[in-house]
């Protein structure tokens, strides 16, 4: 749909059918947001957290579809093993030692790519980061930006 830059008194603006926002759950007084070549709704708090979720299950993704468990477990040992040399650990590096020493590559593949809590909880402190080229990540996130 096009929109027209028009004159609103001493400013410019458009105007957005009722129908776009009702499709949007917004009426008057809610707030849009404005990006660099974009105007869409604001994400909620929740709508955000799942947006962000979904990102860390793309990226978990693209690595399985790149390289295998062995290797996904190699990366992720060394990675636990040089945060806890340099004193940088949390509760979900526990689990995923655990989950990386186990050798099952179901648990491993259900951590990485699960819609559960447990996976979503645990996908913000991957410990398989550094694998992907650093073009792809940035690729994944300006498309979740977008």
């Amino acid at each position: 749909m096009r929109l027209t830059i028009r004159r609103i008194g001493n400013s410019l603006g458009v105007i957005i059918p009722v129908v776009t926002l009702r499709r949007w759950g917004l009426g008057e007084g809610d707030e849009l947001e404005l990006g660099d070549r974009s105007i869409r709704p604001r994400a909620s708090a929740s709508r955000a957290h799942e947006m962000l979720d979904e990102l860390k299950r793309k990226l978990a993704l693209a690595v399985v579809d790149r390289y295998s468990p062995n290797l996904i477990r190699a990366q992720g040992l060394a990675n636990l093993h040089r945060w806890k040399q340099s004193g940088v650990w949390v509760s979900a590096y526990d689990e995923w030692e655990r989950v990386l020493l186990s050798q099952n590559d179901g648990e491993l593949l259900a951590a990485m790519l699960g819609r559960d809590e447990r996976s979503n909880r645990l996908r913000q402190s991957p410990p398989y980061v550094g694998l992907l080229p650093r073009e792809e990540v940035r690729r994944l996130n300006e498309e979740a930006a977008a």
